[in-house]
Formats: C-alpha cells, sequence, structure tokens
C-alpha cells in the first residue's frame, strides 16, 4: 500500500517494531497499567507506534489519528485481523480531533513519530494530554537544537521539558531519542490554532 519507505523486513523489524516499544525507556510499567489509561497516537502514519504497543500492552486503550484515510483503512484492517480491542482509529487533522471536549486533555500520554519540527507536533500533541500527563516524541539524529528551539512552544502549550533519553537501535540500525514533555498546566483554548497555522508560523 505504500505507507512506508522501508521495506525490507529485518529493516521493518528493527526501524518500526523495535523502535516503537522504545517507549518502555521513557514510561515505565506500562503493563501494569489498566484501561483507564489513555494514549494518543497522533499522526500515525502506518500505525507505528500504535499497533506494536496496543499488541505489546493489552491492558492500555490506544487511540490513533492520521490525516490520511488511505492509512486508517490499513490500521482498521490490522485491527480486526489481529483483534485489537484496546486499538481504535480515526480520520481526522490533530487540529480538528483536539476540538472535541472528550479528547482535549482527555490522554494520559500522547506519542509521535511524525516527521515533523518539536514545535509543530507539541502544538499538535500537548493540548490532547491531562494535567501530569506526558508527551513523548520520537526524534532521530542530534535533536539538542530543536529542543532548544521548542522550549518556548512548549511552555505557551503549558508544559515544560523533561527527560530526553538517547538510545542504540539494535544491528547499527540507527541513534534515536525520545523527547520527553510533562503538562503542568491547562493548555489555552487558542491552541491548536486552526489547521495549517502551525507548520506556516510554528509558535
Amino acid at each position: 500500500m505504500n505507507l512506508t519507505a522501508i521495506t525490507e523486513m529485518k529493516e521493518v523489524i528493527y526501524k518500526h517494531f523495535i523502535d516503537s516499544l522504545a517507549l518502555v525507556f521513557a514510561i515505565k510499567d506500562l503493563d501494569k497499567k489498566g484501561k483507564d489509561f489513555k494514549v494518543i497516537d497522533v499522526g500515525s502514519g502506518a500505525g507505528f507506534p500504535g499497533i506494536p504497543l496496543a499488541i505489546a500492552f493489552p491492558n492500555v486503550e490506544f487511540v490513533l489519528i492520521d490525516s490520511l484515510n488511505k492509512r486508517i483503512k490499513f490500521i482498521e484492517d490490522i485491527k480486526s485481523k489481529l483483534n485489537l480491542e484496546n486499538l481504535s482509529a480515526f480520520h481526522s487533522r490533530a487540529e480538528d480531533f483536539a476540538l472535541d471536549k472528550n479528547n482535549r486533555e482527555g490522554y494520559d500520554l500522547a506519542v509521535s513519530r511524525a516527521v515533523a519540527n518539536l514545535s509543530i507536533l507539541s502544538e499538535y500533541c500537548i493540548p490532547f494530554v491531562k494535567l501530569s500527563g506526558n508527551f513523548i516524541s520520537y526524534k532521530s539524529g542530534n535533536v539538542s537544537e530543536e529542543v532548544e528551539n521548542s522550549k518556548q512552544a512548549i511552555k505557551i502549550l503549558g508544559a515544560k521539558l523533561g527527560k530526553i533519553k538517547d538510545y542504540e537501535l539494535p544491528l547499527e540500525m540507527g541513534s534515536r531519542t525520545l523527547v520527553c514533555i510533562e503538562k503542568i498546566n491547562k493548555t489555552p483554548t487558542k491552541y491548536p490554532r486552526k489547521a495549517g497555522m502551525a507548520k506556516q508560523k510554528p509558535l
């Protein structure tokens, strides 16, 4: 379905599945969380990290959103074939999904492996997170400058920078980073801005 540029089996295993599960480096005891622990995967693409996490942690509720319906149909097909009752998928832009009162600040954790600047991702993801919850961004390469440049946006959105966890994928498949952001205040109601604004004019 041409949903990912990575197609060689070994690379898919390590660069998609194992990388998705690396969340355990940042969030401890996910296996002990109950159904009331809700995770949203923003810009899930072909279902990463949401699908591997839903398989590994069946007691946690996962909501996956993406703006391309073809990807959501693929995710729903996988959900059906694997009987993933703890996973839901929705065709929506993050900016629109966050306007629903049931979604806004309704999640314990937001995750994203989307290829976007951290300032932009923060505006997409932080509005979903409950007070004391977390947004964790999966990144690759040197992220120090990007993280530094995102601090203002993170603060405006009611959060603060938490720990940064670097790790190596097996078999020299690459260096990765989990950037952890902690929600400490309610996000101002004007965020996220209407579709496209975060990308056009990052905070």
